[in-house]
């Protein structure tokens, strides 16, 4: 193993090259994970609201569902998708986009989501190179992708993602890999405070709910990764890439729908987590 990261570590291109085959596999995963958590979290909800409000009845026969089981199928006729089926990207392009069995269109958002992955992916090595600050960067890459998807589709930002991404955060730079250990617990109580704060002034002045607390734990956790210095820098572009996207979905969908927050803050605190720093020297004029 020792001679393996030996290798990777002196041969970039062999870094590169095992970086962007790994992400692809995980972009793959990423899609399962997107799909099936909020179906998991419903089935959930539904198992607790009858176990509180009818305890004395059987609970409702349903498949438990997870990440593993059942195997995918397609959503048409239902074939199992073989191995060969569920090669990244290039299954996709292989069956034109289409089940093997029912021609069933395949959304083109599963290729497009393991090619982001590994795109960015790819990125995090470019920015860090072969350290332990990679080896972070490519999971936290993950965790937003994962986050992003699941908010824009549901507008939900699980605790499972959220808090896990929050308690890494600290835990790692409790070592100084990306920040201090204060910064880090700083960054996470003001990450989580300045959009609370704002949550109830909105919600005193115009008795409705801006946003969930789901904004609030995601702010936090990229406080714990990046301190609280990147916070101010963090909330901009996440208002500025809201508004562009807001702005094309509102022309394309043509109708009033529900504005979904999180996927803007992943978007900005990945940004940030680039090249903060460049961008708020560029910004003071340093």
């Amino acid at each position: 193993m020792q001679e393996l990261l030996d290798y990777l570590i002196q041969t970039p291109m062999a870094l590169y090259l095992t970086v962007g085959v790994l992400s692809l596999c995980i972009g793959s995963f990423l899609n399962v994970v997107i799909y099936r958590t909020p179906k998991m979290m419903e089935q959930e909800w539904r198992t607790d609201c009858q176990l509180f409000l009818h305890p004395e009845q059987p609970i409702i026969d349903e498949e438990k569902l997870s990440l593993s089981k059942p195997a995918s199928t397609c959503p048409k006729c239902k074939t199992s998708i073989r191995w060969y089926q569920n090669i990244p990207v290039i299954s996709w392009l292989a069956l034109r986009g289409k089940c093997g069995t029912c021609q069933n269109p395949i959304s083109i958002r599963y290729p497009f989501t393991e090619l982001l992955t590994a795109v960015c992916s790819l990125i995090v090595v470019a920015v860090f190179g072969p350290t332990l600050q990679m080896v972070f960067g490519v999971f936290l890459t993950w965790m937003l992708i994962t986050l992003t998807f699941i908010d824009f589709d549901t507008q939900l930002l699980p605790d499972r993602f959220t808090l896990t991404l929050g308690a890494i955060g600290l835990g790692i730079n409790s070592f100084n890999i990306y920040t201090t250990a204060t910064s880090a617990i700083w960054g996470y109580i003001i990450g989580f405070l300045c959009l609370w704060i704002v949550y109830y002034l909105f919600k005193i002045v115009t008795g409705k709910e801006g946003m969930g607390y789901g904004d609030f734990k995601l702010l936090a956790a990229l406080g714990a990764w990046m301190g609280p210095l990147l916070l101010p820098l963090i909330i901009l572009l996440s208002s500025v890439v809201g508004a562009i996207i807001g702005i094309i979905l509102l022309k394309i969908r043509k109708e009033n729908i529900p504005f979904a927050f999180g996927p803007y803050i992943a978007i900005a605190g990945w940004i940030a987590f680039l090249w903060g720093d460049q961008i708020m020297k560029v910004y003071l004029g340093q």
